[in-house]
């Protein structure tokens, strides 16, 4: 039986156990360092969201401890809050300028 010459050639190289396959796949350690640092940055994010709304929970609490008029608890929370979500933006800034310049 006779076929059209390329398919013959592939035939042969099939039965000559001669026949390559190139896979292009992505970059596995990428990806995971990547989902890494997204929920990474969410975890912070819930953490930070987390104490406002118990800083903010906490402003009604009375206490005879109090800063600037407010209880002291809830004005330390909402403080770490802010320190903390300034702490993330600016490492975020500053991974993504460490990526750019790659």
């Amino acid at each position: 039986m006779q076929f059209p010459a390329r398919l013959n050639a592939i035939l042969e190289r099939v039965a000559n156990n001669d026949v390559e396959i190139k896979v292009d796949a992505i970059d596995e350690r990428t990806l995971i360092d990547g989902m890494q640092k997204i929920a990474n940055r969410i975890t912070t994010g819930l953490i930070l969201a987390a104490l406002i709304v118990g800083a903010a929970m906490l402003m009604d609490v009375p206490t005879s401890f109090r800063i600037f008029g407010y209880p002291a608890l809830a004005i330390s929370l909402f403080v770490m809050a802010g320190g903390g979500g300034a702490a993330l933006v600016i490492s975020i800034l500053l991974n993504d300028i460490k990526v750019r310049k790659k």
